[in-house]
């Protein structure tokens, strides 16, 4: 099997070491292309208005100076030789949950593989801090992807998905002899008008804003990511790519013909 790595917490990020290890139990043809530095809420971006680089760092590890988009696209196109079995993408240093994934490269890293019809998956540890920059109580804050990754990816290597379709995972932030196992599971949603933007000033006296350095509150509605974390569990949550909300198509197409 061959498998393409990326990220967005940037290529020498601990986390993107966690998920080399967790791809070297599943194959031993690995490809690497990742940003070169931390590209966090890029979404799915693609840098158009200045050029994007792609520097060599050994046999086939890349780094891309752009987004993760940009990186998948790049290792797609002229990194690898032979196109990929599968797309991993992270592991992200903090939560993909909720609609938090519309902000997330790590999640939109693993859309542009399967907008490429490859099998693609994106892999999150949750930090038990607030601030997503600390470890919390773990002395390994990503104890729990590093032993469940390979176990958690190789049940959905082979799982039939449609096309354009993904699958995204978060380890919950607890030792990995304390999660309760793998849960499958729906998104779930933010309150994001609770959200916080902090404003600063700069050396110069000129004003500045900082978003999202406090939590995000959300409810723990049943079946949802969120709720599987907060139980303890590994949530895994297939996505498409296909946003149409299809039952109000009907409606809208009757007022537009009136």
């Amino acid at each position: 099997m061959r498998i393409l790595l990326t990220n967005d917490d940037g290529i020498h990020a601990p986390g993107f070491a966690v998920l080399e290890e967790i791809a070297a139990q599943l194959s031993d043809d690995i490809w690497i292309c990742a940003p070169a530095e931390e590209q966090s809420g890029a979404g799915h971006s693609l840098t158009l208005n200045h050029p994007v680089r792609l520097r060599q760092h050994g046999e086939r590890r890349f780094s891309v100076t752009g987004t993760p988009t940009d990186s998948v696209m790049l290792g797609l196109r002229e990194v690898m030789d032979a196109p990929p079995d599968l797309v991993l993408s992270g592991v992200n240093r903090g939560a993909n949950l909720g609609d938090d994934i519309t902000y997330s490269g790590t999640v939109s890293a693993a859309i542009e593989g399967a907008l490429a019809g490859v099998r693609a998956i994106a892999l999150s540890q949750v930090y038990s801090g607030e601030n997503r920059h600390e470890a919390g109580a773990l002395d390994d804050p990503f104890e729990a992807a590093r032993h469940w990754g390979a176990k958690v990816v190789n049940k959905l290597i082979d799982a039939p998905l449609p096309e354009r379709t993904l699958i995204n995972i978060n380890f919950p932030p607890r030792p990995a002899d304390a999660v309760k196992g793998m849960r499958a599971c729906r998104q779930g949603f933010h309150d994001y008008s609770r959200g916080s933007v902090v404003e600063g000033k700069d050396p110069r006296g000129r004003r500045y804003f900082w978003f999202g350095l406090h939590a995000i509150e959300h409810t723990l509605d049943h079946g949802t990511d969120l709720e599987a974390i907060d139980d303890g569990y590994i949530s895994v949550t297939p996505l498409q790519l296909d946003l149409t909300h299809h039952s109000s198509l009907g409606n809208i197409a009757e007022r537009l013909s009136e």
